[in-house]
């Protein structure tokens, strides 16, 4: 019986494949980074056909090293960047236009106008998602309307749309699925996740056809077979999920109350809350967590749009580091007198702000402020922004409040120690590191080897989780709110929706 299972992790910045044995322990990896387009201020865009060479060569990358054949391997797990769209033609598989990043900022006027127009509370009741450009929805519409002959071709049939899930199925099975997964489904602002379904009036809104949509399947199942030329012989797709939830279910987050972090590009943090949807009035999504069997398993999300990401524009903009390596020892040097502020709106501000217009800003330069400050303010950005979605989350759901919150976190950015102890002491909270950080690509991984009958259950899985590292709060708490208020007077400034 194969014994293998490869995770397809399809990010903002890089694509990867990583082969695990039949226990999850990683056999071999490969990578590719993904380049950036900005074609104007607030855009950002991906070549959908370099997405599609590099996740075919990185699988092969992984084989190879692994020494994997296609027939050791019991099925494919893919884990994608979210909100991303792309629309292509349904013969040629070619896709119409560049794929619009999630952090893209082209559609905020009509955003702004749906919201202007009283549209909000039904598409928050439909989808749990609130009207931002961040979402798939507005994407399509500017495609439709903006790329030539799109609109016609789509209403006649010939176009289909995908977030980036979506795409790599349809070319990894020649063309023969059509499909996604709930968690992916759930970020388009097209999809009821009460009722589970696509929801014809948003639809409507958005002038977006329902020919283009997807199928929607539980995450882990049967997407269909891999054409036989890419690797050698067929291989099962066997789990799909959305980054962030893909994460969640990769850090055992499987108990209503338990919180996960994810510090990317951007970072996510999701607050499962089982079978209740919780509605949020601080300004978070609800989301689907996870879909398994039929059965949904809700989550509060919050969304930063920038975390890891202002180390690269430190690196590649102001070019003070050389590589995101160096930026713990460059901020280390930071005097702790100076108390300078980065606000990273480059693209805006998520969760719990939602304006889509702000930009970034820095506060509280003096003379004296450098490299280091400017260093140390983008990664202590990330633990402010942090603690704003924390004090949202038990805000809308006191049962999380009401016991000690223990976050679990991954990503590249918690490989420093001192960005962990600052988030500790921000939150006033313990955070955890596992010994496997890669726990996006973990939990791709496990829902497949879950549909192929090679992994346990979900407390099974649960079960083995292991911790590399805990940090708790050693700041003083006088000084904790202090440093907080000065964050939170900053974003203030920041602000263009009063």
């Amino acid at each position: 019986m194969p014994a293998a299972l490869i995770a397809i992790d399809q990010g903002t910045t890089s694509t990867r494949a990583i082969a695990f044995d039949a226990a999850l322990k990683p056999l071999a990896s490969a990578q590719q980074e993904l380049r950036q387009i900005f074609p104007a201020p607030g855009w950002v865009e991906h070549d959908p056909e370099e997405i599609w060479s590099a996740t075919v060569a990185v699988v092969r990358g992984a084989m190879a090293q692994a020494g994997l054949a296609a027939t050791d391997i019991a099925g494919i797990g893919i884990t994608n960047q979210r909100e991303t769209t792309i629309l292509w033609d349904r013969t040629t598989g070619r896709p119409i236009y560049n794929a619009i990043v999630w952090q893209d900022r082209r559609t905020a006027d009509v955003c702004d106008r749906l919201r202007a127009g009283g549209h909000e509370p039904a598409i928050v009741a439909s989808t749990g998602l609130l009207i931002d450009p961040y979402f798939s929805a507005s994407k399509i519409a500017w495609l439709l309307d903006h790329v030539e002959g799109a609109r016609a071709k789509a209403q006649a049939g010939q176009l289909a749309f995908g977030t980036v899930d979506s795409f790599l199925l349809w070319r990894l099975t020649g063309g023969q699925v059509h499909a996604t997964d709930a968690t992916n489904a759930a970020r388009t602002l097209l999809f009821d996740i009460g009722r589970g379904g696509w929801d014809e009036g948003l639809c409507r809104l958005f002038g977006v056809p329902m020919s283009l949509l997807p199928a929607v399947r539980d995450c882990a199942g049967e997407f269909g077979l891999t054409a036989p030329g890419l690797f050698g012989g067929t291989i099962r797709i066997l789990g799909i999920a959305g980054d962030q939830q893909a994460a969640t279910v990769g850090q055992g987050c499987f108990k209503p109350g338990m919180m996960k972090a994810t510090y990317g590009t951007g970072c996510f943090a999701l607050l499962n809350t089982g079978a209740e949807r919780v509605t949020s009035r601080n300004r978070l999504l609800a989301t689907i967590a996870y879909q398994l069997d039929g059965k949904r398993t809700y989550a509060l999300e919050g969304a930063i749009f920038v975390a890891g990401a202002a180390v690269q524009w430190l690196r590649d903009s102001l070019k003070i580091i050389a590589r995101s390596s160096d930026v713990g020892a460059l901020a280390a040097q930071a005097d702790p007198a100076e108390e300078v502020y980065l606000v990273p709106a480059f693209v805006g501000l998520a969760a719990p702000y939602w304006d889509a217009q702000a930009r970034g800003a820095i506060f509280g330069l003096t003379r004296k402020s450098g490299a280091p400050e400017i260093a140390r303010a983008a990664l202590d950005a990330v633990g402010y922004q942090t603690r704003d979605l924390l004090e949202a989350m038990h805000a809308d759901w006191p049962q999380a409040a009401g016991a000690e919150t223990v976050l679990r976190v991954d990503g590249g950015m918690t490989a420093s120690d001192a960005c962990l102890q600052f988030l500790a002491d921000i939150l006033a909270s313990p955070v955890d590191r596992p010994t496997v950080l890669e726990t996006t690509a973990l939990g791709a991984a496990y829902l497949a080897g879950r549909a192929a009958g090679l992994c346990p259950d979900l407390d099974g899985f649960a079960a083995q989780w292991r911790l590399d590292r805990r940090f708790e709060p050693q700041m003083d708490a006088a000084l904790r709110e202090r440093k907080y208020a000065g964050w939170r007077d900053a974003v203030r400034r920041t602000l263009t929706q009063a």
